[in-house]
């Protein structure tokens, strides 16, 4: 059994294996809606539970349509209706549902919970997205980034705003698979030092950058992400909104990186805020990829978990 947790705890042999296996599902469908006929449904006869603590549209749509497309069956429950850790512990419901489901992904607010979970289930857990990280988005994002440009080791990405969960796992993937990442943003908003020196340690080049425009030098990538998280206060959105503004990604700050340098956002925008309808819409931009990607990425990592 395999847990997919976070990409800095997932063997990079077994990331690649990933991506490999997200390429050929996606081309056995060869643009279909749905998976090919000849394709083996790897999760017949398989229930997999959605748990969802925060709303979701991506998350929640490309799990359920993958695992129906895999021939599996899905069972969805909020956090309402389980009310997680409130009368009956993590451990407790981790045990339970591992009765009745053959695998387990849950987007949550605390990495305790996610954790809590995948140690006491008897089935994989997947992380689809906790406060610190969210790495079922950057192993998209690596997908989307290969199929437009090759291999990304040895790339620069730059990521610009928030340096936040997606922020995060961008740096696991930086070390995990040989790209360089550079962050500009204000000061206030820096990357978890504990996730930057992870990557370092791994062999990546991480660099902190306050002025967009060297930044975004020589970049095959660049990154956004909203400011502002849809809990935050009205205040706090403001506040960051002044903070972020020079970091918004626009065209002049894309003419200031590579000229075929790809542009990414995991969505969902908002738009002349982090990024300009201008880059979102214009011909660097991989967004609509990038988020059909989460499809494909999520189907082989689920074959992952249930392979091992």
């Amino acid at each position: 059994m395999n847990h997919f947790l976070d990409i800095h705890k997932t063997d990079p042999a077994d990331l690649r294996a990933i991506i490999d296996g997200a390429k050929a599902v996606k081309e056995a469908r060869n643009g279909h809606p749905k998976a090919a006929p000849d394709q083996t449904l790897p999760l017949k006869d398989r229930m997999v539970a959605l748990i969802f603590e925060k709303p979701s549209t991506r998350t929640r749509t490309s799990f359920d349509v993958g695992v129906r497309q895999m021939g599996g069956q899905t069972m969805v429950l909020s956090g309402s209706d389980m009310q997680l850790g409130h009368g009956e512990t993590i451990a407790d419901t981790a045990r339970v549902m591992s009765r009745y489901v053959d695998m387990i992904m849950i987007r949550t607010f605390d990495e305790a919970v996610l954790e809590e979970m995948a140690e006491y289930a008897s089935v994989p857990v997947i992380n689809g997205l906790t406060d610190r990280t969210h790495p079922c988005q950057i192993m998209a994002d690596v997908l989307t980034f290969e199929e437009h440009r090759g291999p990304i080791a040895g790339k620069k990405v730059v990521w610009a705003g928030d340096g936040n969960n997606v922020c995060a796992s961008f740096l696991h993937a930086a070390g995990q698979f040989g790209f360089d990442l550079t962050f500009t943003g204000p000061v206030q908003l820096d990357p978890e030092m504990e996730f930057v020196g992870w990557a370092r340690n791994k062999g990546a080049t991480i660099t902190v950058e306050r002025d967009p425009v060297k930044a975004v030098e020589g970049a095959d990538l660049v990154v956004t992400d909203t400011w502002v998280s849809m809990h935050d206060a009205q205040s706090a959105k403001e506040r960051r909104h002044n903070m972020l503004r020079p970091y918004q990604v626009n065209k002049n700050l894309m003419e200031h990186a590579k000229p075929d340098a790809l542009f990414m956002h995991c969505l969902p925008a908002h738009r002349e805020e982090e990024v300009t309808s201008e880059v979102m819409d214009g011909p660097n931009s991989v967004v609509w990829d990038e988020a059909e990607n989460r499809l494909h990425a999520q189907k082989a990592i689920m074959q992952w978990c249930l392979a091992g």
